[in-house]
């Protein structure tokens, strides 16, 4: 391919709703062009790295007994319903209305779908089976942002292993792990895989692939001690007790205008934040509930679904708070309340000498025992890990890492299967109802997560598994006839021996074609120009170092691609 025939829209300057740094690069170094809020056009550049990705992802798949097919985009309505999820999708699902009336939705992931088609599936000797596809996904996000990294519109690879038991699940589980460990890797990516809350897709157990990025918007807790890693949604850390002053008669005393921990902490010495009992008005599946942690904890939302098994979760209104305990917040408390459900976190067990909202507007208790004082009706984990608290394994210090989340892999269990009676015959010929998981890897996250990770203050610094070109030939003189002749000779070796090869043919000052190529991020230039001819030699440069070195003429498409094959194998 000549430069002077693609399509590379550079751009001087990024626009200003470009935050993070792939989002930046990618515009300004015409990968991609927004249509519309959430939507991307990928340009050329953008879609060979896009197809690239795809690649990789498409050849660890068939690794491990994939097998690829093309699902539908649009789902009827009844589909969705029929798995419970029509409603629970809520605002993020797009949903649209066919001439006929008929509701339909455009497809967010494919579970449904896979269990329909699965119900070809007669006998046990037709399994495991591993199904995959990348398919453009839909989600409504509300607010869309930060590039390739939050969308309305990506490519997915989505995989379904389908098998009779928990055995062959935890199979098909462990070797999509493997895959995705090799699918990273190839990349580029430092991905940490991490224990991760199901969410609404459900199951029994899911993993999450982390890349650390400022760019990120999940948090990881990690270990380097022991190794240990989890999303906050799902980690734990060793809260160290409480030693309660003795005492602790209940008592209830005027706090006028105070209706935050740090106010009562600061108001009253004998009330720090660890000895004030945070108490929070939920609304679960439509159920006022109240929630309880220590007042220097802070409450994971995830964490209360996931361990209620609670399908929406919202705090409450103060309207509602007035009409189930009748104060306001910030005067809040569980004492003598027996008409709702109270949730608790482990920490708070045992605890003394505590003080609390009252339920009466600017008064609280103090003297509280949550044994005698509170019916705990549940004790749960609900409390958000925080940087630098003891790891449970080893007790080492916990890290704190801002992530992109790049894969996730979950083990649904039977819930699709059971909604669809997807059932195969056993070997004893009875039924039984097949067991699921779900893969997902977000073909353009991962894009946005390379260049997120690859790149300096010059552009991109794209890996050579990914990256649009492996090699640009850059003569510096288009008028000098030798330059151009042996310009285009080591362009013609280099496309002979597979390496995926552009000439800047354009009549451009060579500095002007240096800031496109070092922007563009193509991960070696061959330079040729007059001096270096003098001694029959051009210049090659390495993207990522910024490394020059002479080389004759006669090797440099040899040198290029060694380098290249070296690359590649080290990833």
């Amino acid at each position: 391919m000549r430069w002077s025939n693609l399509f590379v829209p550079t751009l001087r300057e990024a626009p200003a709703e470009a935050e993070v740094a792939s989002h930046r690069l990618l515009l300004r170094a015409g990968f991609i062009r927004q249509l519309h809020s959430g939507h991307y056009s990928l340009l050329p550049l953008g879609l060979r790295v896009h197809d690239k990705v795809a690649d990789i992802v498409r050849e660890e798949m068939d690794a491990i007994g994939g097998q690829e097919m093309l699902l539908p985009a649009m789902h009827p309505a009844w589909v969705w319903e029929q798995s419970g999820r029509w409603a629970s999708m809520g605002e993020e699902m797009f949903r649209l209305t066919d001439r006929k009336g008929a509701d339909n939705a455009l497809g967010m992931t494919h579970e449904e779908v896979i269990a329909l088609h699965a119900r070809e599936i007669h006998s046990y000797r037709e399994v495991p089976q591993i199904w995959y596809q990348i398919q453009w996904k839909f989600r409504d996000e509300p607010r869309p942002k930060s590039g390739l990294l939050r969308v309305r519109e990506f490519a997915m690879k989505d995989s379904y292993s389908l098998d009779i038991d928990d055995a062959g699940l935890d199979g098909a589980f462990d070797l999509h792990h493997a895959a995705y460990t090799r699918i990273f890797e190839r990349m580029g990516l430092p991905a940490i895989a991490v224990e991760a809350s199901s969410g609404a897709m459900g199951g029994s157990a899911s993993v999450e692939f982390m890349v650390p990025s400022d760019a990120g918007e999940d948090d990881i807790v990690r270990c380097r001690i022991c190794g240990y890693a989890a999303n906050v949604e799902r980690a734990v850390a060793v809260v160290p007790p409480v030693d309660d002053p003795p005492g602790g008669t209940l008592e209830r005393f005027a706090t006028p205008g105070i209706r935050t921990i740090a106010a009562l902490a600061a108001a009253e010495a004998e009330a720090p934040p660890h000895r004030q009992i945070k108490t929070m008005v939920y609304v679960l599946d439509g159920q006022i509930t109240l929630v309880l942690l220590r007042g220097d904890h802070e409450l994971s939302e995830q964490k209360l679904l996931d361990n209620t098994g609670a399908t929406a979760a919202r705090p409450a209104v103060a309207d509602e708070c007035i009409a189930a305990l009748g104060a306001s917040p910030g005067s809040l408390g569980a004492v003598g309340v027996s008409d709702l459900p109270v949730l608790a976190d482990g920490p708070l067990a045992g605890r003394s000498n505590l003080t609390t909202g009252a339920n009466v507007d600017d008064f609280h208790y103090r003297g509280v025992d949550i044994e005698r004082d509170i019916g705990v009706d549940e004790w749960l984990d609900l409390r958000q890990v925080r940087h630098g608290e003891p790891c449970t394994g080893c007790e080492g210090a916990l890290e704190l890492l801002r992530c992109i989340e790049t894969g996730h892999i979950f083990k649904l269990g039977r819930r699709y299967a059971e909604a669809f009676e997807t059932t195969v015959m056993d070997a004893d010929g009875a039924p039984r109802t097949l067991t699921m998981g779900s893969y997902g890897i977000g073909i353009g996250r991962a894009v946005a997560a390379v260049a997120e990770t690859h790149h300096d203050d010059k552009g991109l610094c794209w890996p050579v598994s990914v990256a649009p070109y492996e090699a640009v030939v850059v003569p510096i003189s288009g008028r000098d006839e030798s330059v151009t002749e042996v310009a285009e000779r080591i362009y013609s070796e280099l496309r002979e021996t597979g390496v995926e090869v552009i000439i800047d043919d354009r009549d451009a000052r060579p500095g002007v074609k240096f800031s496109d190529i070092e922007l563009v991020g193509i991960p070696y230039r061959v330079t040729v120009g007059p001096r270096g001819l003098a001694n029959d030699e051009v210049e090659l440069t390495e993207r990522a170092t910024g490394e020059t070195t002479n080389v004759p003429i006669a090797d440099a498409a040899a040198q290029v691609q060694a380098a290249r094959n070296a690359a590649l194998a080290a990833l």
